[in-house]
């Protein structure tokens, strides 16, 4: 899966220098607000990787589910075959039939329960990339109102972390 993060370090980078050098006493607000939506999109990021991957795993082991399952019904069709071009009903060969579908039965249920794993996982990855999203956006806002010194901007930035909250926590919350 690809990284869920861009680098926005250099903007966070700027808003510090400007905090650092003068300007309106509200810039030191925003150094410190990028500073920590900085780190609710680390946050956020990894989670998001780590649910990702744990979806993919998840999928894989279906997908390994499904093809077991496609194995016993080949071996069952293999013994319905052979009775049937022999014309004996081996009692054996019935019950080993019988053995086969059962099974089929179990790994069906594994299967589509690792499908709804890898499902639920990968649902959780997509809301913990949205919080990422936002926090990345709102530090690159709240860089421009740094670097242009207008405060709205930093307003602005603010209610963009504060949808990333809300994502991360519906996130957290699905976890």
């Amino acid at each position: 899966m690809e990284d869920a993060e861009i680098a926005l370090e250099h903007l966070h980078e700027q808003a510090h220098h400007a905090a650092e050098h003068g300007g309106p006493r509200w810039i030191s607000g925003v150094a410190l607000s990028t500073a920590i939506l900085a780190v609710l999109a680390a946050i956020a990021g990894l989670l998001s990787g780590s649910h990702a991957n744990e979806a993919m795993m998840a999928q894989i082991e279906a997908s390994d589910q499904w093809a077991f399952y496609q194995a016993k019904g080949i071996k069952a069709t293999v013994l319905d075959a052979k009775q049937t071009l022999s014309g004996k009903l081996n009692e054996a060969d019935r019950a080993k039939s019988a053995q086969y579908a059962r099974e089929q039965s179990e790994i069906e249920k594994e299967a589509r329960a690792k499908q709804a794993e890898a499902k639920s996982n990968f649902h959780k990855h997509e809301i913990f990339a949205r919080s990422v999203t936002m926090f990345q956006i709102a530090i690159a806002v709240a860089a421009i109102s740094a670097l242009t010194r207008q405060r709205r901007f930093w307003f602005v930035s603010m209610a963009i972390g504060l949808i990333g909250c809300v994502f991360l926590l519906l996130a957290l919350m699905a976890s």
